[in-house]
């Protein structure tokens, strides 16, 4: 098992473009759907795996393209490194004053190194200031718990 790490940062515009960090559904539209929809789902199987977008579903990460991960460790205390020094560098920025609070901080890092301990996934999300969004995940990996049929990016 290990773990692997990804960040993305941009406006809440686009970070809200939920029909792009949905995988496509498993079944197309049925035959006689409307054009619209057939050109929607047609476009989401097409985006989803390449779209840098931080995908619903944290696991979901691992479909996308490899140049993605941030960094790969084997332990959770080094994959929670790597979140907790991603915290410190952006908590300056982060729009609401709690979460830059160190004690809410600390939590969140001893909440991250229990859960990939076991096997979990940490997704974090903070809005920015100028209205921008910052997603942060470890997404634990060969296999992941939660979607085991997803393979390595790396």
């Amino acid at each position: 098992m290990h773990h692997h790490g990804y960040l993305w940062t941009g406006p809440k515009e686009r970070f809200d473009a939920e029909a792009l960090r949905r995988p496509p559904h498993t079944e197309p539209p049925p035959a006689g759907s409307k054009p619209e929809l057939i050109q929607r789902y047609r476009e989401v199987v097409a985006e989803f795996p390449v779209v840098d977008l931080p995908p619903l579903e944290t696991a979901y990460w691992l479909v996308k393209p490899q140049a993605l991960v941030r960094g790969t460790w084997d332990e959770p205390k080094e994959a929670v490194a790597w979140l907790a020094a991603r915290l410190s560098e952006y908590a300056p920025r982060f729009a609401f004053a709690a979460e830059r609070d160190t004690a809410h901080m600390a939590r969140l890092v001893n909440s991250a190194v229990e859960r990939l301990g076991w096997g979990g996934d940490v997704s974090l999300g903070f809005y920015l200031e100028r209205p921008s969004y910052l997603s942060l995940a470890v997404v634990t990996c060969s296999p992941n718990r939660s979607t085991p049929e997803l393979a390595c990016p790396t």
